[in-house]
């Protein structure tokens, strides 16, 4: 099981946050998502960004550094290494992270197709 957490704009256009995995049916393998673009980028220990929007549907996969996310009810999540934030909160209010620990935040962003259709399956109801 791949861990994911999807973030996405709820009806009172407050970002909301789920945990689930990313669905693996068969042979361990997941069905094809389309994507645009894969870009990777690096943030030094003890980064952060004040809340903002998903700039675009985006999966970030973390490849190392441990962050805390937050959206604007105060309830927050932690993504580490191996996990995928599904991003989605394109509108609203958004999100805030800061890095945890000593170590650099590492992550490849794969742009989704518009029309793509991400392979998440929730864990269980809307943590927040």
């Amino acid at each position: 099981m791949i861990r994911c957490v999807r973030l996405w704009t709820g009806p009172d256009d407050h970002s909301l946050f789920e945990e689930g995995s990313i669905t693996l049916p068969g042979q361990a393998l997941s069905l094809a998502t389309r994507a645009t673009d894969i870009l990777f980028r690096e943030t030094a220990a003890g980064g952060a960004f004040s809340p903002h929007q998903a700039p675009r549907r985006q999966f970030v996969l973390t490849l190392s550094g441990t962050l805390e996310f937050k959206i604007a009810s105060g309830a927050t999540f932690t993504i580490r290494p191996g996990d995928v934030l599904l991003a989605e909160d394109v509108t609203g209010s958004g999100h805030s992270w800061r890095l945890q620990g000593d170590q650099p935040w590492r992550r490849a962003y794969i742009v989704l197709d518009a029309d793509s259709v991400p392979q998440f399956a929730a864990n269980r109801g809307v943590l927040a």
